[in-house]
């Protein structure tokens, strides 16, 4: 009904009570956001790994549109995840260093769709807070099919949202289907070294995405049972990439900070489309609320930036979804802050910018050594340690992952590894200077002081008010 029509039909049947409420409106579609949990972009067998298995995810990907643009604003999951539902970068809602929370008074996409008439509703893994910003109805095991199940044939009339945020597949990979994968018959990506220890882990962790393949064909299948895929936006995101070395995680090259992103929409998204244009996390609250038929220029995210401005700092990329546009930002951002990453041990503070082709990387603590437990103090970078003692190629990369320069700009076109540091290069300065300026204001926008903001990292962290879940797979 148009809302005049329905206001009239309120106030000459509906009983006072119901005088007021948002109505359901027939078109506004249910929304599943699927959520990997640390996976490189690059290990899906539509974007072209040869080894892993994804055939369910690559069925999406089919039946939908890929988007090739779509970055995180962090390196992290807790950071990442407060981004991705408060539509915010890190800084400014105060998100930004791992297992963080959001400023009190920070509202979500949940609370946005909530106040909106959906219920809505998270399964498996949370790691963001306060509660009261993301207020969900909380199904704790994301392989309980008959709790999703549940959720989303609860009530017919009403339209819900659902966030799937799988613990597939975060190290030490101990799950999925093993007998699929012979570590000696794996292609070794490039960024990474081949020892057997490498092929084991990956083998390990290639098992656990064939796990989280599964997870989304069974989500599919419910959609299908239930007859609601036809009214259902799904977007699946791979998360920032694996705890490998060069594997992204930690890190602010493009196998962290990209994302495979696939959205279907039946009968509005065309089925096998692609897009490159720019997008990041942020951008995904705002596109969901559009769809939902909530202007997001109207919303009230609770959390001014530094010139007072309490809207987005995402923007819809709903145009692009429905082959109505190609393109939607010029830049994106990356931030990372180490401390309070467990076992860290010198701040190590990272910024980057990227538009379509360059990146350019601000280490703001260059004459520090980057050190945390994850990547450092474990398989397979000691196996690799080991091996560098007679391969000094493999040894500058093993340094590099300790100490980097304070400024790292890339050609992505013609280095798409990132291993050609372009800094330094005079042919490339117009290109570095525009990149600065451009970061530097975002920077001012976020109200982040670099090297302030780090040491401040820890009065951000909430473990007690986290919405954290109880596994392990948290780091």
């Amino acid at each position: 009904m148009h809302r005049f029509s329905f206001l009239i039909f309120a106030l000459l049947i509906l009983p006072p009570a119901a005088i007021g409420e948002e109505p359901f409106a027939p078109d506004r579609p249910n929304f599943l956001l699927i959520v990997a949990d640390d996976l490189c972009w690059r290990d899906f067998g539509f974007v072209g790994n040869p080894d892993v298995k994804t055939p369910s995810i690559d069925r999406l990907a089919a039946e939908g549109i890929t988007l090739g643009g779509m970055f995180s604003p962090a390196t992290t999951c807790s950071p990442s995840r407060h981004a991705l539902y408060t539509g915010l970068y890190c800084v400014r809602a105060g998100a930004y260093p791992n297992h963080t929370q959001a400023y009190e008074g920070t509202r979500s996409i949940f609370t946005h769709l909530k106040e909106a008439g959906y219920r809505v509703g998270l399964q498996g893994k949370q790691h963001v807070g306060p509660p009261e910003t993301f207020p969900y109805e909380h199904l704790r095991n994301p392989d309980d099919l008959a709790a999703t199940r549940e959720f989303i044939r609860r009530d017919a009339s009403q339209p819900w949202l659902l966030v799937y945020a799988s613990n597939d597949p975060h190290a030490p990979w101990t799950r999925g289907p093993k007998d699929l994968y012979d570590p000696a018959k794996l292609t070794i990506p490039p960024y990474l070294h081949d020892n057997e220890t490498t092929r084991r882990q990956l083998a390990a962790y290639y098992a656990e995405i064939t796990k989280l393949d599964q997870q989304v064909g069974s989500l599919m299948r419910l959609l299908d049972e239930a007859e609601q895929a036809d009214d259902t936006l799904v977007l699946f995101l791979s998360e920032q990439g694996s705890s490998f070395p060069y594997g992204g995680k930690w890190l602010m090259y493009d196998n962290g900070i990209r994302i495979t992103a696939v959205a279907r929409w039946p009968g509005k998204v065309e089925a096998g489309a692609e897009s490159d244009a720019l997008m990041q996390y942020v951008d995904v609250a705002p596109t969901f609320l559009a769809a939902a038929g909530v202007d997001p220029a109207t919303i009230d995210t609770g959390c001014p930036d530094a010139a007072g401005d309490r809207g987005f700092d995402g923007r819809s990329f709903l145009d692009v979804l429905l082959g109505k546009s190609d393109r939607l930002r010029d830049y994106v951002f990356v931030q990372h802050t180490t401390v309070g990453i467990i076992g860290y041990k010198e701040p190590y503070p990272m910024r980057a910018v990227r538009d379509a082709r360059y990146k350019l990387i601000r280490n703001l603590a260059p004459q520090n050594t980057y050190s945390i437990r994850y990547i450092h103090e474990v398989q397979p970078l000691k196996s690799w340690q080991e091996d560098a003692r007679n391969d000094p190629q493999l040894a500058a990369r093993v340094e590099w992952l300790f100490h980097r320069p304070a400024d790292e700009l890339y050609d992505l076109k013609s280095d798409p590894y990132e291993t050609k540091n372009l800094a330094d290069d005079p042919a490339m300065s117009e290109i570095k200077a525009r990149l600065n300026q451009q970061l530097d204001a975002w920077m001012a926008q976020q109200g982040d002081e670099g090297m302030e903001t780090e040491l401040n990292a820890k009065s951000r962290q909430g473990r007690g008010r986290n919405r954290e879940d109880s596994k392990s797979k948290s780091q």
